[in-house]
């Protein structure tokens, strides 16, 4: 849609206005805006006869290190040049206002990218990598996205490093899940921004915020299962709505 919709625009700021603490929870939706394909759209030219389950198993890297390195740095080279868009560069805005947490299903770094400083990656992060052996992490900054660079080794034992991402048949790092679910019982409003809530278990999370007190705002253009349950539902783009509730705060009163 072109123009928010008035009262859902208003409720919204509203809500903001009003919390201290706010959690966003972001789907592919927003990266999208970038140009970057969803994991499952990601399966084109070379790699269309590949399914994500091909690419994306410990089994799948055991049996063919290179095919999978390969896959993931040519989403790396997507990732680069589709970069942050005006929904990244929105919720970083709004730690101008309020203690803003960010737990995300996105593994393309583009929060941090846009200036976030408190993130909770669920899926992991497509730029960092660690160890297939021992586990360590051998790479903290952003790695290149040299699609034809050789296969990455642990610097500790020498084993082939992997994306430090989370694979089918994998648990989700407690780490990032506890900050997620801490944020989300402290935060008196939740943004569910560019999520199908579909996806277990991060959409349990949206449940939750839905079941609690905290006012709960859906960005999305399109409808999901649990627009008729949340607050407040905006039926738009992260890069069009978020940027939008961000400055009606900056041009709000500030709050006493």
């Amino acid at each position: 849609m072109n123009e928010l919709d008035t009262h859902a625009r208003d409720a919204a700021v509203r809500a903001l206005a009003d919390a201290r603490r706010i959690l966003a929870l972001t789907g592919a939706g927003i990266s999208a805006e970038s140009g970057i394909p969803t994991f499952r759209e990601a399966q084109t030219g070379l790699w269309a006869r590949f399914s994500p389950e091909d690419l994306a198993t410990p089994e799948a890297f055991a049996c063919d290190p290179e095919r999978v390195w390969g896959w993931y740095r040519w989403r790396r080279t997507l990732i680069a040049r589709g970069g942050v868009n005006a929904g990244h560069e929105a919720l970083a805005a709004l730690e101008r206002h309020r203690d803003v947490r960010i737990a995300t299903q996105n593994v393309d770094g583009l929060h941090a990218a846009a200036g976030s400083s408190d993130i909770a990656e669920l899926h992991g992060n497509i730029w960092r990598e660690r160890c297939s052996a021992c586990a360590a992490n051998t790479t903290t900054a952003v790695a290149p996205a040299d699609e034809d660079a050789p296969l990455p080794a642990c610097s500790r034992c020498g084993a082939p490093t992997r994306p430090d991402i989370v694979w089918f048949g994998e648990m989700l790092p407690a780490d990032a899940l506890a900050r997620a679910e801490q944020g989300l019982n402290e935060a008196d409003c939740v943004l569910v921004v560019g999520t199908s809530n579909r996806v277990y278990p991060a959409a349990a999370l949206v449940e939750t915020a839905i079941a609690g007190p905290a006012t709960v705002i859906e960005v999305n253009p399109e409808a999901t299962p649990v627009s008729t349950a949340v607050d407040v539902a905006l039926r738009a783009s992260a890069s069009h709505a978020l940027p939008a509730l961000v400055a009606a705060l900056d041009a709000a009163p500030a709050r006493r």
